[in-house]
């Protein structure tokens, strides 16, 4: 399968990496507004992110992954795009230990040494980091972001666009609200409401983001 990686910065080397790790996946173009005009480079397509439609009309069965770490960002771009959620590709790197039970969605990366277990659903267009761990029971909803070595423990939920830092941990069946950023290193032992910040052990709200 042919692979468009869009977005061109340091996140995009890390999913570049695990999509040459891939059996069957192959990258055929960039797309980055860092890129004024569509060109080859290495023999691979390169141009703006407005270059989706001809990608398509290049190769049907083209797909493509939104290669962004910022959350928002992530989710502004694949609204852009308008494409059905069927033209983005999942990418899992092969050391991932992954539940059969779980359900990972369009567009999500795993990275290396991630474990995903039972029952667990993940929306699309989530990053879960190297060395996470997402327990049994969890739903991770679209546009999560796990940094790495963070621990999500079982029911837990994390709600569109939640951000959890490297290190944190979040105990059992706890909701964390929309766009909520844990700091790194945090425990979370109290549902967190949407649009804040918690941090500290145990983590603590400290201001609402707007």
């Amino acid at each position: 399968m042919k692979v468009v990686v869009i977005g061109h910065g340091g996140h995009s080397k890390v999913v570049t990496d695990i999509i040459k790790l891939t059996k069957g996946l192959d990258i055929t173009g960039y797309l980055d507004d860092k890129y004024e005009k569509t060109q080859i480079i290495n023999n691979i397509i390169h141009g703006p992110i407005s270059a989706v439609s001809d990608m398509k009309e290049l190769d049907e069965n083209i797909r493509f992954v939104v290669a962004i770490g910022d959350n928002l960002m992530r989710k502004t771009v694949v609204e852009m795009l308008n494409l059905p959620n069927s033209q983005f590709v999942t990418v899992i790197h092969p050391t991932a230990s992954i539940s059969s039970s779980a359900k990972i969605g369009n567009g999500t990366v795993i990275m290396p040494q991630v474990v995903v277990n039972a029952d667990t659903m993940i929306g699309n267009h989530s990053i879960i980091n190297s060395g996470s761990v997402v327990e049994h029971d969890c739903l991770l909803e679209d546009y999560v972001h796990l940094c790495p070595k963070s621990v999500i423990t079982g029911n837990v939920t994390l709600c569109e666009g939640a951000f959890v830092g490297s290190g944190a941990t979040i105990i059992p069946n706890k909701r964390i609200g929309d766009w909520v950023t844990i700091g790194a290193g945090a425990t979370v032992i109290n549902h967190i409401p949407p649009n804040c910040l918690a941090v500290g052990t145990p983590a603590k709200e400290k201001l609402k983001i707007k």
